[in-house]
């Protein structure tokens, strides 16, 4: 799969390299500079040959370097690149005068994108900032074809950041961070590849709101959940209103019933209120006191 990806790469860059008015060179033409140095870069590397012999074995110790396993070298002889690309990792061979190297880190660097103010799709401010993964995966193109590639890595990944979150609302930027994520590894990615970078993984850390959005956003959700509870609570009153009336109807089908209910009640008040003094009477007592 990676294979596949750095095949597609490479043909989008022989494609835009194909284009008018292209002035950066592919990886293949920058490792086989030292082609065409002339006749008097030919003879000047000749004399540095010679000094070297002459100075044995002093200037062994200023001709063999070492680069780390994690670093590349990349050798320019009289301005131009040497044949055969980033040197390294172990010892490699300079001649006085005429050679000089830089040393490439290979290993994967951070670092944190510094809180950007955007202004969503929505038109709401937030702030947000996250966190980048990349590498250097061609020592030659970062060295040859740009100035500073961790400084313009850092500066394209706070503009990617502002470009892609300009086109999400609020609820998408806060529900789709791996999403949001993903687009910018990708736009980064396809930016850098002339820088020799790979981008390897980007991720949102924190997504800050203004003050007022907040309370706002709090007050809103408060008066969600209460309007929640009023209907379950009339609902819960439509259902014991619906109880209560099937009730009445099963009571008046039977007059018994109706003094069973009363004495249940007299039970339930006994058991729960003991401090309640209760004075049982007929319901035939009170209806005659009712027709008087």
């Amino acid at each position: 799969m990676e294979d596949e990806e750095l095949a597609m790469k490479a043909a989008k860059r022989r494609e835009r390299q194909s284009g008018p008015g292209r002035t950066l060179h592919d990886a293949e033409a920058l490792e086989s500079g030292d082609a065409d140095i002339g006749f008097c870069g030919w003879l000047l590397v000749g004399m540095s040959l010679l000094l070297m012999v002459v100075t044995l074995p002093i200037s062994i110790w200023m001709c063999i370097k070492i680069v780390k396993e994690y670093e590349r070298a990349i050798i320019f002889r009289l301005g131009r690149l040497l044949r055969g690309g980033a040197k390294g990792p172990g010892l490699f061979f300079i001649l006085p005068c005429t050679d000089s190297f830089i040393n490439v880190d290979m290993r994967t660097i951070t670092f944190d994108i510094p809180p950007q103010e955007v202004l969503t799709k929505d038109s709401v401010t937030v702030s947000v900032d996250g966190v980048v993964y990349y590498r250097v995966q061609n020592a030659t193109l970062a060295v040859a074809n740009i100035t500073n590639a961790d400084a313009a890595t850092r500066l394209l990944a706070q503009t990617t950041l502002r470009n892609v979150l300009g086109t999400k609302n609020l609820a998408e930027i806060l529900s789709d961070r791996e999403e949001i994520a993903h687009s910018m590894q990708s736009t980064l990615d396809d930016a850098t590849d002339d820088w020799g970078i790979k981008v390897e993984r980007v991720e949102i850390k924190d997504v800050k709101l203004p003050l007022q959005l907040q309370r706002a956003m709090a007050a809103e959700a408060e008066a969600t959940r209460e309007a929640r509870a009023k209907v379950i609570a009339a609902e819960g009153e439509m259902n014991a209103s619906r109880a209560l009336k099937e009730a009445s109807l099963v009571i008046a089908e039977s007059p018994s019933a109706l003094q069973l209910r009363y004495l249940q009640t007299l039970n339930t008040i006994a058991a729960e209120k003991n401090s309640t003094i209760i004075f049982p009477l007929p319901l035939e007592m009170m209806q005659g006191f009712i027709k008087h």
